[in-house]
């Protein structure tokens, strides 16, 4: 078993020799340089407070836990049906891509940041460091269990329609309760750090250093156990069939428009991944908006809908690039209006739940009608229209439906450019729908003619550039696809050409200039207008009457202000214009 996990390390460690190369080499490293803050923070809480040092713990399980959920599906450099050939017994496997995923950015920073025991050891004693040792790399090990088993475990639940759904409806309120975690600590009075995360597994290495020797055995235990339903998963993820789909009546057309459509909405009910998006989205949104009712506070019910607008937009950004390389057959077919194929078929399966969740809760509410009818319209137009637009000037290259891996979650292997056109996204929805809201907020009932109207530019406007995009660019879309590197074309992103102070300022505008924007500046607005007044990080909230509104369209200038830096530095340039100075 040592050589089999020996073999697996190394071959892991060849692989991601050669693998980071020009931006995915620059995107890993901008990980690696802010997991390494966020493990110097850790650490730091060592020499603060243990509590506080539990706590971040609990974060980093959270973040190992959620992460790749949302990412791609994980690490996937070796797949377990890479070795499905070799007869090797589920436990040996399993134990050799353990190994295997020891290696890694991610988990060198972790372990970065699990030398907190080690601090918080050395503080105590010499047993106690003696004992933080064993319980570093106990930890790390259950953090990367845990990831691996919960990957399996919607993996899995994903080749069933009823697993799809459930597991997208759990992650979607997960995110949103952790998006929402103030609220909850505000219902339960909570003010400081929670007694239950020194229980959590997360905190059994700190437990196990200050003195509660058990929690170093449980550690051990919980390994072999984890190690056991992990080769357990992967049995059944490598021998798992395909669900069929036999007895489906065929959908029917009679142009080729209605074709598209008919396409559209057969994979939308069928891609079990976009049955999980879907339910994620509406149950992210549902979460998310009815999170202050802990509070008694039904004010943030009615953005249900437009929250899951923009959420489900985000989840279809690479709408083009999960098709694979079946682009050829909308390349082979110029009759056919594709772009606009998509967009009604995408209105056609968002659209009725968008409007049944925001009329019936607006109505359970109260209000604000003009607010929410001007919304609506405006942020379903900009995600019918930006949806195939971002998916066709900046396609991810995915991998093809029918040879997606073991882990449905797996849709390509950039996770991310994956990552990034989400968020790009949702900050270009959410902007679709701000001439609509401030209309509805300055002028009431005139911001719903405001919101069907650019709704409507939005989805005619954005739709006709990507059909121009696909006519004038298909093959080199289709090269990208197939060969997942970009053809030289006449117009090239500046990113490549940048220099290094260029590219990092670029990528804490593009990374956090959501942070200004919506927290601090959005919601804070909403809370200020609501007579909510003093809530926890909200700047805007603890300021005298005369400054709240300020400040809030103060930082939203500034989150506007670092994606307008962050585009314009990165923007496509062509070739005559110069090269980038630094």
């Amino acid at each position: 078993m040592a050589v089999i996990a020996l073999t697996m390390a190394r071959m892991k460690l060849a692989v991601l020799r050669h693998a980071f190369h020009g931006r995915r080499a620059h995107t890993a490293g901008t990980g690696a340089a802010l997991g390494v803050l966020s493990a110097l923070g850790t650490v730091y809480l060592a020499f603060v407070d243990p509590d506080l040092l539990a706590a971040g713990y609990a974060v980093w399980l959270l973040g190992w836990l959620l992460g790749p959920l949302f990412m791609g599906g994980g690490d996937e450099t070796l797949r377990p049906e890479y070795f499905s050939l070799l007869g090797l017994p589920p436990r040996r496997l399993a134990a050799g891509l353990l190994a295997a995923a020891f290696v890694g950015v991610a988990p060198l920073v972790s372990l970065g940041a699990l030398l907190g025991l080690l601090v918080a050891g050395v503080r105590l004693g010499v047993a106690n460091a003696l004992v933080a040792v064993p319980a570093m790399v106990l930890q790390l090990a259950v953090f990367v269990l845990l990831s691996k088993v919960s990957v399996a475990v919607v993996g899995l639940a994903l080749r069933t329609r009823l697993g799809a759904i459930v597991s997208g409806l759990l992650n979607g309120a997960v995110l949103a309760a952790l998006g929402q975690i103030w609220i909850f600590f505000w219902a339960f009075g909570q003010t400081g750090v929670p007694a239950a995360v020194w229980y959590l597994p997360s905190g059994w290495g700190l437990l196990a250093v200050r003195g509660r020797w058990w929690a170093l055995a449980a550690l051990a235990v919980l390994v072999l156990l984890l190690l056991a339903v992990w080769a357990a998963l992967l049995t059944r993820r490598v021998g798992a069939a395909r669900a069929s789909a036999r007895g489906r009546r065929p959908i029917t057309a009679g142009t080729a428009t209605g074709a598209v459509v008919a396409k559209e909405l057969r994979t939308w009910s069928r891609d079990l991944v976009r049955n999980h998006q879907l339910t994620f989205a509406l149950s992210y949104g549902l979460c998310f908006a009815a999170s202050p009712l802990i509070l008694g506070w039904d004010g943030m019910l009615p953005y249900a809908g437009p929250i899951f607008i923009v959420m489900a937009a985000a989840m279809a950004a690479n709408l083009y690039g999960t098709d694979g390389t079946a682009l050829w057959l909308t390349l082979m077919t110029p009759g056919a209006s594709d772009v606009r194929g998509r967009q009604l078929a995408w209105l056609s399966v968002h659209a009725p739940v968008a409007i049944v969740l925001t009329v019936t809760l607006t109505a359970l509410t109260g209000g604000p009608w003009p607010l929410i009818l001007a919304l609506l319209p405006a942020l379903l137009g900009g995600a019918a229209g930006l949806v195939p637009l971002i998916s066709a000037y900046a396609l991810v290259p995915g991998t093809d439906p029918h040879r997606r891996a073991g882990n449905p979650l797996r849709t390509s292997e950039d996770d991310g450019g994956l990552t990034g056109l989400a968020y790009l996204m949702l900050a270009l929805v959410i902007l679709t729908g701000a001439p609509a809201a401030l209309a509805a907020v300055w002028y009431g009932w005139a911001g719903v003619a405001t919101g069907v109207l650019t709704g409507a530019l939005c989805c005619w406007g954005f739709g006709l550039l990507a059909e121009r995009r696909l006519r004038a660019h298909g093959p080199e879309l289709l090269h990208v696809m197939r060969t997942g590197r970009k053809p030289h074309t006449t117009m090239k992103f500046r990113f490549d050409q940048l220099s290094k102070t260029q590219k990092t300022i670029a990528s804490w505008c593009l990374g956090f200039g959501a942070i200004p924007l919506v927290p601090q500046g959005i919601l804070a607005a909403v809370f200020v207008a609501n007579d909510m007044l003093r809530h926890s990080w909200f700047l805007a909230t603890y300021m005298p009457p005369g400054l709240r509104y300020p400040v809030a369209a103060a930082f939203i200038l500034l989150g506007l202000a670092m994606y307008g830096a962050g585009v314009w530095i990165v923007k496509p340039r062509s070739p005559g214009s110069g090269p980038s100075r630094g």
